[in-house]
């Protein structure tokens, strides 16, 4: 019953976090402006791979990829226009036609974007979604041991390539196959393997991307700055990243995966209170994870080895889980990335999946925790998981490979001293039971402020949480007092490098949403200065 929940939970995790003839004749004219943005991209961009509103196919584009029902709603502020491009030079369009007729732009990868960024906006705009869906190609370098990856690639569609391809690779990124490549990267990304081989954007290596003038560049071309800024910066600040060139991992022939669930009357918080120093200073082949629900918490480990190296580890460092060989399941690296989402029934063709029939609404917070958190708080924090409404925290070890890097090696900055990742879940169905569980998270993250990391209270940017600060809009462009309230959250010292990169390579702030990087430029930088 517990393993069945648990699964259910993860799955339902995954699942959100999971002809075409353009028409513009029905309805109302659309405003002149409108029209010759729309005008601009058929020069180039073929009628079949735009959608207008008024297109029959436009509102199944739209919705293929809302992973967050709860933005399945007539209220929810929608693109006047689609493009799903096939090409970079249909994106090169899009951008230079958004530019001079003045229609911003944001960009879908997955859909997974916890707030829905990438395809509605909070307040009423006209904008359009450059949706990648169509643009998923993996090439795969089995000599070099590097792969050149479409934004709108699944996860899933990666691994699968990589695993085909050559079995002894593999690559460090998130749980769930139906992350799209384009966020997951740009926001850093991180997975099983992350004490062994760090973020995905920490093994990028090159990237295409479309700046705010249309230019298609490379790292070569856009300079290192740019480059920097792509690779854990957050999505939809800086261009549209076409594809990517990471660099693969080796992985051995097999991998051990456990599931052991812990019950309060069977010693969890004693086993959550040791495993909070433990996980982080274990040898960076074993990542052990728990998702705490209820009264009970599910231990979830991969190691990078056989189970019989496993055990005398596990005797040693954690003799408390009481791990033993029947606990193990030995498999292939490729075959551990659907068991651990989707449990036994789980098939590597699964990977290839880009639906889901699972329909939840969901919100979403996280933590960094740099202490640990004494045995009678855990008590307490157990009560919260009981309470009506009531989520999941998943917590996630650091330390190993993704603590060896400094925090200005890429713009994610939450490396050495992080003890864990916290991630709040809650879901719930219909839309009228959304007033409980969205309480829930905002109370639990409350409580949990004493023992969580301070100034700046850190999250994780792939983890979007409008809760934290939204954009105020100045003269046209983001102003960077209001983007420092949430992004030295995300960032720390690191928002600062972002916001002057933003102000040399889109200083008009033309690629924006709610939480991307604002603009700084010189002579915003000289009013600060005067300020202080």
């Amino acid at each position: 019953m517990a393993t069945s929940r648990a699964f259910a939970l993860v799955l339902l995790f995954c699942a959100l976090s999971a002809s075409c003839h353009i028409s513009v004749s029905a309805q109302a004219p659309a405003p002149a402006k409108d029209k010759d943005f729309l005008s601009c991209l058929t020069r180039d961009i073929p009628p079949r791979l735009l959608y207008a509103k008024s297109s029959p196919a436009y509102g199944a584009v739209w919705s293929s990829t809302v992973r967050n029902i709860k933005f399945l709603s007539d209220k929810t502020v929608k693109p006047l226009y689609i493009v799903t491009p096939t090409d970079a030079s249909h994106i090169q369009t899009a951008v230079v036609c958004g530019r001079r007729y003045g229609m911003r732009i944001r960009v879908r990868s997955g859909g997974h974007d916890y707030e829905g960024l990438s395809y509605r906006s909070e307040k009423p705009e006209p904008f359009a979604v450059v949706d990648l869906s169509k643009m998923r190609t993996v090439r795969i370098d089995g000599k070099q041991a590097t792969a050149w990856v479409d934004s709108g690639a699944q996860l899933g569609d990666l691994y699968y390539a990589v695993a085909k391809a050559t079995p002894n690779l593999g690559f460090p990124a998130g749980v769930c196959a139906t992350i799209g490549v384009g966020g997951h990267f740009s926001g850093g990304g991180f997975g099983m393997m992350l004490r062994k081989y760090g973020t995905a954007a920490d093994n990028v290596i090159d990237a295409k991307v479309v700046d705010a003038n249309g230019k298609l560049l490379d790292r070569k071309s856009m300079g290192e700055d740019y480059f920097w800024a792509i690779r854990g910066g957050g999505g939809e600040s800086f261009g549209i990243v076409v594809s990517w060139q990471v660099k693969l991992v080796p992985v051995p022939p097999k991998v051990t995966v456990f599931q052991i669930h812990k019950e309060l009357k069977d010693g969890a918080i004693d086993l959550i209170t040791k495993w909070q120093q433990v996980a982080p200073s274990l040898p960076d082949d074993l990542m052990i994870r728990i998702m705490a629900m209820g009264q009970e918490a599910m231990f979830e480990a991969l190691f990078l080895g056989t189970c019989k190296d496993l055990i005398p580890l596990m005797n040693a460092r954690f003799p408390e889980l009481g791990v033993n060989p029947s606990h193990c399941k030995e498999m292939s690296w490729i075959e551990s990335v659907p068991y651990i989402p989707l449990g036994p029934k789980g098939t590597v063709k699964d990977l290839l999946n880009r639906t889901s029939n699972i329909r939840a609404f969901g919100k979403y917070k996280s933590d960094y925790v740099q202490d640990p958190i004494p045995k009678i708080e855990w008590e307490k924090i157990f009560t919260w998981l009981v309470k009506p409404g009531a989520g999941v925290m998943i917590m996630d070890p650091y330390g190993g490979g993704i603590a060896n890097l400094p925090e200005t090696a890429t713009p994610f900055p939450h490396r050495k001293g992080v003890l864990f990742n916290i991630q709040y879940v809650v879901y719930w169905f219909g839309e009228g039971a959304a007033a409980l569980p969205t309480q829930w998270t905002r109370d639990i993250y409350a409580f949990m402020e004493p023992y969580v990391s301070k100034n700046p209270r850190q999250a994780y940017c792939n983890y979007r949480d409008l809760d934290l600060g939204v954009n105020q809009v100045v003269g046209n462009v983001s102003s960077y007092a209001s983007g420092k309230v949430w992004g030295e959250r995300y960032f720390k010292g690191n928002f600062d490098r972002l916001a002057r990169i933003k102000g040399k390579v889109d200083p008009d702030d033309y690629f924006r949403n709610e939480q991307s990087i604002p603009p700084l430029c010189d002579k915003t930088i000289t009013k600060i200065a005067e300020e202080r």
